[in-house]
């Protein structure tokens, strides 16, 4: 499989608050009229490329007037974006589901009734936004817990997920990036890019959607398929061969034998025919896959790989008045200039086709 694009890295310090309520109305106006000139110009499948990007994403935050660095940029941009959506988004074929917290569970339900508008099957966006969410959850464990995920598509099924997960040790955020365009497999080397301003050893991380990773993919799913006493007989092994460099690479376990007997029963008994299933399987979560992962190295000496898969100026100010606060008549004047310009391009365009058709009716006519 060929390996998705990582465009970059950005910082993001965890920082609490929120926007408040007369800047989040304007973002989400003025994000609307960004929007709309990118449908306009180069169609809805480019604004998901462009949200896909970490660097773009980055400075639209700054465009819309939010904090230039925080992990806040994640969770409010994407919050003006959907209600963007809400009035626009059937006009352009573009939706938003999901968000933060609870609301991110809701994006297989959002995702339905989008699709039961359009007329289309929801199954494979549905696979796509829980999928992309269980691989960083559970098939990345670089110290992020997920508490963000809104999934992104157009009518025509292209999709593009933003989400991010928090180090609370560290103070940090992790954002990751995904766009269909460039996933020819969910379970190995699957993201756009994934954006921290921490990386590396220092995470103990366990990756196993990288490329390295696909022989202990492989045994992972073979070792589920097995009767359970096969595996927890490897991972009661584990603390004598506990040696420092293998603390590195797999911090404790923490495993409760008797729970994981029962997910690998319920693994043994529907027989994943690949590692993707198994991933999607109920209960098999972090824990799980870390046991296997180890327990196949003990058993078949596949690895599992280690490699840390994280490897503008303002326009308007900042919320937090840095590097000056947001000045408010002109992040209107912006907003009203923008959706101006947008209607010209409306009106401009009906104006050329109109042309085009009667230039066609008279050399119809003449031909005739």
């Amino acid at each position: 499989m060929s390996a998705g694009k990582r465009t970059g890295y950005a910082s993001l310090p965890l920082h609490g608050g929120k926007a408040p309520a007369w800047l989040f109305s304007r973002m989400v106006l003025l994000s609307r009229e960004i929007l709309a000139h990118v449908v306009q110009e180069y169609g809805a499948r480019e604004v998901l490329r462009r949200l896909s990007d970490p660097y773009w994403f980055q400075a639209f935050g700054c465009v819309l007037g939010f904090d230039w660095h925080s992990s806040g940029v994640t969770t409010t941009v994407c919050g003006a974006v959907k209600e963007s959506l809400r009035e626009a988004g059937h006009e352009w074929g573009l939706f938003a589901a999901g968000g933060k917290g609870a609301a991110s569970k809701k994006s297989p339900a959002q995702i339905a009734g989008a699709c039961e508008v359009l007329g289309r099957d929801a199954a494979g966006l549905i696979h796509a936004s829980r999928t992309a969410a269980k691989v960083d959850s559970a098939a990345v464990q670089d110290g992020y817990q997920l508490y963000h995920h809104v999934f992104l598509f157009t009518s025509s099924g292209d999709w593009s997920v933003v989400q991010q997960g928090m180090n609370g040790h560290t103070s940090t955020a992790r954002r990751y990036h995904w766009l269909s365009e460039h996933v020819t497999s969910f379970v190995d080397e699957p993201h756009e890019a994934v954006c921290c301003d921490l990386r590396g050893a220092a995470l103990n991380p366990l990756n196993l959607v990288a490329s390295e990773s696909g022989d202990v993919r492989a045994a992972c799913t073979q070792l589920a398929c097995l009767p359970p006493e096969t595996t927890l007989r490897a991972v009661e092994k584990v603390p004598d061969l506990r040696m420092p460099a293998r603390h590195l690479l797999f911090p404790e376990l923490d495993v409760d034998t008797r729970y994981l007997s029962k997910i690998l029963v319920k693994t043994y008994e529907r027989a994943p025919e690949d590692f993707e299933t198994l991933l999607g399987m109920e209960g098999v979560g972090p824990k799980t896959l870390r046991s296997l992962a180890l327990a196949s190295e003990l058993i078949y000496g596949t690895p599992a790989s280690t490699r840390d898969p994280a490897r503008f100026a303002f326009a308007v100010g900042g919320k937090d008045g840095i590097p000056f606060p947001v000045d408010r008549p002109v992040y209107d004047q912006t907003i009203e200039i923008l959706n101006k310009a947008v209607d010209r391009a409306r009106i401009d365009r009906s104006e050329r086709i109109g042309a085009l058709k009667r230039l066609a009716h008279f050399s119809g006519a003449i031909g005739a």
